[in-house]
């Protein structure tokens, strides 16, 4: 009842019943659909830290992204730091290898000696350059769209959160000094039923999409019932 009261009116897959644990084969399979997600270069920079609220210390759910999200943070029974394992970018040339050798990359006969005369030394250069916010954010960002499809897909709800500290809740996680938490997402079962729910308001298609040129509208063939 008074999880009831609190949430009022809002119609939101976002607040979930912290008292209905996650199964922990659906965190799995989340986590088996990030993995496969795309990655540049197959380097696998993507990663996730799994909270399990039940299992975790005080001080660690204390230093959870609170100032916006709080109210989701303290009602989801897990929730997941993804993040980005610099580290990864270290070993770039042995992914390009590996891609070489199962046949996924366009080299025909002598690929070997072409890729390392290639790729290779442009990823061994621009390790460093890398490891900051770009291409490998991207696709972390991929992985966690995976994941937030398959849980959707498995009754789940979520929603991603952001912090002004994340350096606190790498420490309070034992996260290496190389590991870069860029979002905490929720995971629960929502408290309302999925024809409760709603889509936010978003701008109109021709506004935030273009063919050909930036003036011109990508038409719209199809019209959707969302606002």
């Amino acid at each position: 009842m008074e999880l009831q009261k609190a949430i009022g009116t809002r119609r939101s897959f976002r607040y979930l019943d912290p008292d209905r644990p996650v199964e922990i084969e659906k965190i799995q399979m989340m986590l088996e659909a990030a993995r496969l997600a795309s990655h540049f270069g197959n380097n696998n920079a993507a990663r996730a830290l799994v909270v399990h609220r039940a299992t975790a210390t005080q001080e660690q759910m204390d230093c959870l992204p609170s100032p916006v999200g709080g109210f989701q943070i303290q009602l989801a029974p897990v929730v997941i730091l993804w993040y980005v394992e610099t580290n990864a970018m270290d070993n770039a040339s042995d992914r390009l290898r590996e891609l070489v050798a199962c046949g996924a990359l366009g080299y025909g006969e002598g690929r070997f000696e072409e890729l390392e005369q290639t790729l290779v030394p442009v990823f061994t250069k621009g390790a460093e350059p890398m490891k900051q916010p770009g291409l490998v954010d991207l696709d972390l960002g991929q992985a966690v769209a995976q994941a937030t499809l398959m849980a959707i897909d498995l009754g789940l709800g979520c929603c991603c959160q952001g912090s002004a500290n994340w350096k606190r809740v790498e420490k309070a996680f034992g996260l290496p000094p190389s590991a870069r938490i860029v979002v905490a997402q929720t995971v629960g079962y929502p408290v309302e039923s999925r024809e409760a729910g709603g889509q936010r308001p978003r701008l109109p298609f021709e506004q935030l999409f273009q063919l050909n040129a930036y003036d011109q509208p990508f038409p719209a063939t199809r019209r959707w019932s969302t606002p």
